[in-house]
């Protein structure tokens, strides 16, 4: 048995890498896989996650993208068509700001393949990364839109985007290691992206987890006190129920012993004006105990680097 101390990191390294790279690392949280990651492993990867329909995988990654019409029609038909899980700004000139992510694109083409402005952002998109478009067909020659052009936003541009747009635009991955309690209340955050520690497919008797269970240590409970020992008593039966029941039964039949204080990792990815509506509500006086834990410091770090979005 091991007790840890609950944390969160931004996943900074992230924004600087490829596409299939970040969803890769992101994707592979959910097995603790980790360790099967090299220089080439990313793309079969998400190769296989767009072939298998695992789309929670691919909403890790996003792009921003700039499209320019010569006229506003195809403009009007995307807004009349209004495609899901985008954010999307008008600007001057027919020129359109849109942010997704690489789930969104996809059932963008999937659902709207007649529509102009789809169509040449998913060609753009294809172009850049095939593997993730592979299995959607594209109908290339059956509408014009030769009057459309798309084109990359960098992140440095986006980070100089005025404030309501920045708020919008910009996404940020937070991994948070914490207990199930917490992330019972992190994924009720709808407009999120989650990826999430499996207790159904990790085996904890195994090498690569140190042949134990891992808790975090609660907040309400001081180390001297003796609530402390009564839960750490707790749950070290419950490693030894567990580890009994893996003798006979698979992981996800013997995890329904494990408790809400079990660690477990996920990472929420959002924009910043979604991580400021869950600061806001997270770190409240009426906020659960173990979700201020790790949002009142991420509120105060983020609050440092954006400081026109989290006044």
């Amino acid at each position: 048995m091991r007790i840890i101390e609950p944390g969160f990191t931004i996943l900074d390294e992230l924004d600087q890498q490829s596409l299939p790279v970040r969803i890769e690392y992101c994707g592979r949280i959910c097995y603790k896989s980790e360790n099967r990651i090299d220089s080439d492993s990313a793309i079969p990867f998400v190769r296989k996650m767009a072939e298998n329909g695992h789309n929670s995988v691919l909403e890790m990654g996003v792009a921003t993208l700039i499209v320019a019409c010569s006229t506003s029609e195809p403009i009007r038909e995307l807004f009349f068509r209004q495609p899901k899980f985008l954010q999307i700004d008008q600007l001057e000139n027919n020129r359109l700001l849109i942010t997704g992510s690489i789930r969104a694109y996809r059932e963008m083409l999937l659902f709207h393949p007649e529509d102009a402005i789809s169509l040449a952002i998913g060609l753009f998109l294809r172009q850049r990364h095939p593997y993730f478009f592979e299995t959607l067909h594209l109908a290339s020659g059956e509408k014009s839109i030769d009057n459309i052009g798309v084109e990359k936003v960098s992140l440095a541009a986006v980070e100089q985007l005025a404030p309501p747009q920045l708020a919008k635009h910009r996404h940020l991955a937070v991994k948070f290691i914490v207990n199930r309690a917490v992330t019972h209340e992190l994924v009720r955050h709808r407009p999120c992206t989650f990826l999430q520690e499996s207790h159904r497919y990790c085996r904890y008797s195994a090498d690569k987890f140190g042949n134990e269970v891992t808790f975090v240590k609660p907040i309400f409970f001081d180390e001297q006190s003796e609530e402390f020992a009564v839960w750490k008593q707790s749950m070290e039966a419950m490693e030894q129920q567990y580890f009994r029941l893996l003798q006979t039964a698979t992981p996800q039949a013997a995890r329904t012993v494990l408790p809400n204080s079990c660690k477990t990792e996920i990472i929420v990815y959002a924009n910043l004006l979604e991580w400021r509506h869950i600061l806001e509500l997270r770190t409240s006086k009426a906020a659960e105990p173990s979700m201020r834990e790790v949002m009142i410091p991420l509120q105060q770090t983020l609050c440092g680097r954006y400081p026109t979005v989290f006044v």
